[in-house]
């Protein structure tokens, strides 16, 4: 059996077909059409029969097409109610994908098919509560209660970048002050490195962005903590502080057997996950005694969009 999975982006449509392990075993990228909702879903359903048709795969072995969709989604209709990305609102997916490809359609939100993802292909498979947490240009995830996705009211699943971190803090573009999407994200830690870069023009950080500020990114006060730099060893530090934290209040609310992190950051590893794990056992989860969650780095990394994809369709499989 295979699974068509598809990872709709802000600038690309990423669909691929993915076999029982979890391996794509063909793909293809085309532009994502902005607002322009039919020419979108047409230009998709052609070009996933088109990838179908290029394989040595018979239509008949697909199981159906899974879709990782940014925005407000209801996955018990199939509905986008709003993804400000696209520009699309109010629009069925499910329904007209299904009424093009004639295959069956599953759709998410795109972060947590990728959370389903590491729960059926990835990191997760051996758990069976799990929260992900993908740490990129924002902070957003995704929760599986009893090796099912959570998918909240109507669809509408939790936003965990936006859990209050500090109350009254800086500004975050939801509304609210002191989301956790502030502090923790690759975006915050940017800021954070440049502030710092800013105060100390000695610091090895501006060795690694060509001495020019505007070329900071995610990686830059790391590779300078590890090349022994007090002043990015305490941007790295506060930063991690922040991100666990945030993972102090998943424990706290879901205890979950595993937390999974993903995005840019992950790759860090266990220069990453082993600050994480000291700074939570300090505190204890909460309090004394309190359930351990094992902390784990997202396996599927630049696949996770279309393989999470894939397991929406894949899930009553593996269940």
């Amino acid at each position: 059996m295979y699974y068509i999975g598809v990872d709709i982006g802000g600038m690309s449509m990423k669909s691929g077909i993915v076999d029982e392990n979890g391996v794509i075993i063909s793909s293809s990228v085309i532009p994502t059409d902005k607002v322009k909702y039919k020419t979108h879903v047409k230009k998709l359903s052609r070009d996933i029969l088109n990838l179908i048709k290029n394989s040595s795969i018979d239509i008949t072995q697909i199981k159906g097409i899974g879709v990782g969709c940014p925005g407000a989604i209801s996955p018990s209709d199939g509905s986008v109610h709003f993804s400000n990305n696209l520009g699309w609102t109010d629009v069925n997916l499910k329904k007209d994908l299904e009424e093009l490809t004639g295959l069956n359609v599953r759709i998410a939100n795109d972060a947590d098919s990728a959370t389903l993802g590491e729960l059926i292909f990835g990191v997760a498979k051996n758990y069976k509560n799990v929260v992900m947490i993908t740490l990129g240009t924002g902070v957003g995830g995704g929760v599986i209660i009893n090796k099912k996705l959570y998918e909240g009211s109507l669809g509408v699943v939790s936003e965990l970048g936006h859990i209050t971190l500090r109350s009254g803090g800086l500004q975050c573009s939801c509304g609210r002050r002191g989301c956790y999407e502030q502090y923790a994200s690759v975006t915050a830690l940017i800021r954070q490195t440049k502030e710092s870069m800013k105060k100390h023009k000695t610091s090895k950080m501006w060795n690694y962005c060509d001495g020019d500020i505007e070329k900071v990114n995610g990686k830059t006060a790391f590779l300078a903590s590890k090349a022994g730099d007090k002043y990015a060893r305490n941007v790295v530090e506060k930063y991690i502080n922040y991100i666990a934290e945030g993972l102090l209040d998943v424990c706290n609310v879901f205890r979950p057997d595993a937390i999974v992190l993903g995005g840019a950051i992950s790759k860090e590893g266990r220069y990453l996950t082993d600050k994480i794990v000291k700074y939570l056992d300090i505190r204890d989860y909460g309090y004394p005694g309190a359930p351990r969650s094992e902390i784990l780095v997202a396996k599927l990394g630049n696949d996770a969009g279309i393989v999470g994809a894939a397991a929406l369709v894949a899930e009553e499989d593996f269940s």
